[in-house]
């Protein structure tokens, strides 16, 4: 018989969540590290998918007037015409184009994703490859598009970069914001597109993750709940910091840590003190 996740592993982990999803730095990567640095049993794609509606509540709540005004403009848009040329109105269809890729590699490399691609050597590489993909990206970048700047081929793109964080390690947030910043797009017009085009997605995932949390006999239902709470208030507090932060500031801590812990990692595989799988 397993023994339900412990309320240490799950606080802990609720805790990382809030701390790494909207940083670009890779939840899963972190979720990952922590569960073999600490020799425990893996949540499963359903613990993680439960905890995210966490963050995803606090990107709800935080950007809340945005998203009233983007789905009401777009409701009223279906039947006039006139509205359809608003930003707000734009800026939901872009949500849902950017959705489109992640959904299909989702289905499609599912079982794939959620086996073969859980293995810290990828992880390890994804966190140093994508760190220094969103150097050159801030390197690189004009950082002059704004919101209105998104188009349909704009918005594809994003979604393909999100599709990327499939990959343990390569982050949702690093993946979306350095293809922003390739594009050409300010800091935080390509964090706060990022964070808005994650909410369908995750949501979705979770809504087809949960109904296996019944059947999954580690999964400790008032721990989750708490770890999930937990999620949303650090959350909250990342996102409002982070976007005050990239206002003046630049990515390349980021960089640094992605980089530095990506090391790390492969010295404690090498050195064998953690396994890969």
């Amino acid at each position: 018989m397993v023994d339900p996740m412990s309320w240490f592993q799950a606080i802990v982990l609720g805790i990382s969540q809030g701390l790494t999803e909207f940083l670009p730095i890779s939840s899963s990567a972190h979720e990952m590290i922590i569960n073999h640095l600490m020799h425990w049993q893996d949540g499963g794609a359903a613990f993680t998918a439960f905890t995210q509606i966490g963050t995803e509540l606090a990107v709800i709540i935080y950007f809340r007037k945005d998203l009233i005004s983007i789905i009401s403009t777009w409701l009223r848009s279906i039947t006039n015409k006139e509205l359809r040329s608003d930003p707000q109105a734009r800026m939901a269809w872009y949500v849902i184009i950017g959705t489109i890729p992640i959904a299909v590699f989702g289905i499609v490399f599912k079982d794939f994703i959620e086996n073969d691609l859980r293995n810290l050597w990828i992880v390890a590489a994804t966190l140093i490859g994508l760190g220094l993909v969103l150097f050159a990206a801030e390197k690189y970048a004009k950082h002059e598009r704004t919101d209105e700047d998104i188009t349909t081929k704009r918005a594809l793109g994003f979604g393909f970069a999100q599709a990327l964080a499939l990959i343990p390690g390569v982050s949702r947030s690093g993946g979306t914001i350095s293809a922003g910043l390739f594009m050409g797009f300010k800091r935080d017009v390509a964090a706060r597109y990022s964070f808005l085009l994650a909410i369908p997605a995750v949501l979705s995932s979770a809504l087809l993750e949960i109904p296996k949390i019944s059947e999954d006999k580690f999964v400790n239902w008032p721990a989750t709940i708490v770890a999930t709470g937990v999620a949303f208030v650090i959350g909250y507090l990342v996102i409002a910091q982070l976007m005050k932060y990239l206002a003046t500031k630049t990515f390349v801590p980021f960089v640094i840590y992605r980089v530095v812990l990506g090391l790390a990692l492969i010295g404690l595989l090498v050195s064998h003190q953690i396994t890969a799988g």
